[in-house]
């Protein structure tokens, strides 16, 4: 099963995280750029800055955003299944949801910038 991950290639920190999971990835996982690419709003009927504000997946049609994204992305990582367990846990994911919502925020901040071409 693929699945289609959406994140912003021009945020360093976003890119760092989502080059680290290349190196892990199977044939089961797609990455596309959001930055400029049409397509990508099209495909997720998501605006660029809802694409720029946080990771998306897209999985047997559904759309994931934020935590849930990484979820399915450690799901399939075997490397991370861990995580995917230990968010399962609700006060776990929770706790997690606020922290990654805080982060995402502020990279958002600093890449809002793109939003002006």
């Amino acid at each position: 099963m693929l699945i289609r991950v959406f994140y912003n290639k021009s945020c360093k920190i976003c890119n760092i995280e989502i080059s680290h999971y290349q190196k892990y990835c199977n044939k089961k996982i797609l990455w596309e750029n959001i930055v400029d690419n049409e397509e990508a709003r099209r495909i997720t009927k998501k605006t660029y800055e809802q694409l720029i504000r946080r990771i998306h997946v897209i999985k047997n049609g559904k759309i994931y955003e934020g935590v849930n994204a990484f979820m399915q992305i450690w799901k399939i990582l075997p490397k991370y299944h861990f995580l995917y367990k230990l968010l399962k846990v609700k006060p776990i994911f929770l706790i997690f949801h606020v922290i990654y919502e805080i982060l995402a925020y502020f990279l958002f901040m600093k890449n809002k910038h793109l939003l002006k071409k």
